[in-house]
């Protein structure tokens, strides 16, 4: 059974940083795609940060580039989300979510992920 598991989440000041983690068990061989998602008014959610396993391709929602940085630990199953100089306005519930397919279509579309954790709260105070 294929699980991800999100942790790292709290509360902090405007401009400060955190780092979420999302670890992964199960059958995790053919996913092509990690990607974290937060949700926002009028969407489902969206995309925030996005890796191929394995390296050499990483996409960022533009609200977050040069804030945000995603990363990974192959031989951990576990992918990361640095981020820095956080906004009021980051403040959400942030998921991880895996996906097999490996065409670069849609990278930052939810509905293009298979597998999706539970989710871990940010919360940014100004």
């Amino acid at each position: 059974q294929v699980q991800l598991v999100e942790s790292g989440g709290g509360s902090v000041q405007a401009g400060g940083s955190l780092r979420l983690s999302c670890a992964a068990s199960g059958s995790t061989s053919r996913w092509c795609y990690i990607g974290w998602f937060r949700p926002v008014p009028g969407k489902k959610r969206e995309g925030v940060a996005v890796i191929l396993r394995g390296g050499g391709i990483t996409d960022y929602a533009d609200s977050v580039k040069g804030r945000f940085t995603i990363s990974q630990d192959n031989a951990k199953n576990t992918w990361y989300l640095q981020m820095n100089s956080l906004k009021p306005e980051d403040t959400a519930m942030y998921y991880c979510a895996a996906r097999r397919s490996c065409t670069m279509d849609g990278l930052l579309d939810p509905d293009e992920y298979d597998y999706w954790g539970q989710g871990t709260q940010v919360t940014v105070s100004s």
